[in-house]
C-alpha cells in the first residue's frame, strides 16, 4: 500500500496562492498557519477561511460527502454551517476543501447561554427534520445504536481504575443499574440524521453564549439521536444538553440515554488516556468528564411511559 503524502508548509502555501488572489502573486498571499500543532492537515488561511486536507482516501470520501450534506442541512438549522469556497484534490486522490471560517470561539472556551441552548434545540430539531432517505442518498451511513449495557459494564471497570488513581468516585456508576440501562435502550424507528461528532471544538460559541455554528460534518450518520445529546453533554454540560434536547421535542428516554452514553464514554476515555492506551489531553478529558457528570433533575425520573407519544 502506498503511504499517503504528508503536506508541507510549501504545499499548503502553493495551494492557497492558487485558490485566492489575496496578497498578489509571487510568494505573497494570505497568512497561513496550522490550526493547532497536532493537526497537520488543518490550516487557518487569513482571518476568513480554513483549509482542510484529507490525510487518506477514506477521509477524502467523507470530505466530498460532507460538501453535499452541508448543503442539505443548511436550510434546516438556525446556526451556521461552513460553506466551501473551493474544493478539489491536493494530491492524487486526496481531497481538500477551503471553507469559510465561522466567527467565534469554541464551547470549550465559552459557556452557552439560555439563548444558546435555544440555538442547540434548533440544531437538534433541524437535524430531525432532514429526511433520512435524502441523507442516505448522499452516502451518509446508517449506524446501529450502541448497547448502553455493554458500555455500562466497560465504564464500571474503568471507574474502578479511576477511583484507584483518586480521579473519580466509582460509586457514582451505581446510579445506572443493568435494568436501568435496559430501559434506556434505543427505541425502534427513532433513527434521525445525526452530526455524530459534537465536541466542544466543533460547536462555535460567541462571547455572549450564543451558538453561532457547527463544524466538521464528516462523521454524520443516520442513527440514534441520543448520540448527539451525548455529544452536547460532553461539549456544553449535561443540564444545557438536556434542556436543549427537551426544547427540541425529545422526551425523557432519549435525554437520559444521551446523558448516560456521555457519562460512560467520558469515564472510559479518561481511563484509556491515563493508562496510555489512547490519546488526548488529560486536562480536556477531565473537563469533559466533569461536564457529563453535572447533575440534572431528569436523571431521577423513573417513569418513561410519556415517551410513547414522542414524534
Amino acid at each position: 500500500m502506498t503511504q499517503a503524502p504528508t503536506p508541507t508548509a510549501d504545499t499548503v502555501h502553493r495551494l492557497v496562492r492558487s485558490l485566492l488572489a489575496e496578497g498578489g502573486g509571487g510568494t505573497g498571499g494570505p497568512d497561513v498557519r496550522p490550526v493547532t500543532d497536532d493537526r497537520e492537515h488543518t490550516w487557518w488561511v487569513g482571518g476568513r477561511h480554513v483549509l482542510r486536507l484529507a490525510p487518506d482516501r477514506d477521509a477524502s470520501v467523507r470530505r466530498r460527502r460532507e460538501l453535499r450534506l452541508r448543503d442539505l442541512v443548511r436550510p434546516q438549522v438556525p446556526v451556521a454551517v461552513p460553506v466551501s469556497v473551493a474544493h478539489g484534490d491536493w494530491a492524487p486522490g486526496l481531497a481538500y476543501t477551503l471553507d469559510t471560517r465561522v466567527p467565534g470561539g469554541t464551547a470549550d472556551e465559552h459557556d452557552v447561554s439560555a439563548a444558546g441552548e435555544a440555538d442547540l434545540a434548533g440544531l437538534l430539531g433541524g437535524l430531525r427534520a432532514v429526511p433520512a432517505r435524502q441523507a442516505e442518498a448522499l452516502g451518509v451511513p446508517r449506524t446501529a445504536p450502541r448497547s448502553l449495557e455493554a458500555l455500562r459494564r466497560m465504564a464500571v471497570h474503568a471507574a474502578a481504575r479511576l477511583a484507584a488513581a483518586d480521579e473519580f468516585d466509582a460509586a457514582r456508576m451505581r446510579q445506572l443499574t443493568p435494568s436501568g440501562a435496559a430501559r434506556l435502550a434505543a427505541q425502534p424507528g427513532t433513527a434521525v440524521l445525526t452530526h455524530h461528532g459534537l465536541t466542544g471544538a466543533h460547536v462555535v460559541v460567541s462571547a455572549d453564549g450564543r451558538v453561532r455554528g457547527v463544524l466538521d460534518w464528516t462523521a454524520a450518520a443516520v442513527g440514534d439521536p441520543a448520540e448527539d445529546i451525548a455529544g452536547l453533554a460532553v461539549a456544553v454540560g449535561s443540564p444545557a444538553a438536556v434542556r436543549a434536547a427537551t426544547l427540541a421535542g425529545y422526551g425523557a428516554r432519549p435525554c437520559l440515554r444521551g446523558l448516560w452514553l456521555a457519562r460512560c464514554d467520558t469515564v472510559v476515555r479518561l481511563t484509556g488516556r491515563l493508562e496510555g492506551r489512547t490519546g488526548g489531553s488529560p486536562t480536556l478529558l477531565r473537563a469533559q468528564l466533569a461536564r457529563a457528570w453535572e447533575p440534572i433533575l431528569l436523571e431521577r425520573v423513573t417513569d418513561l411511559k410519556e415517551d410513547a407519544a414522542e414524534p
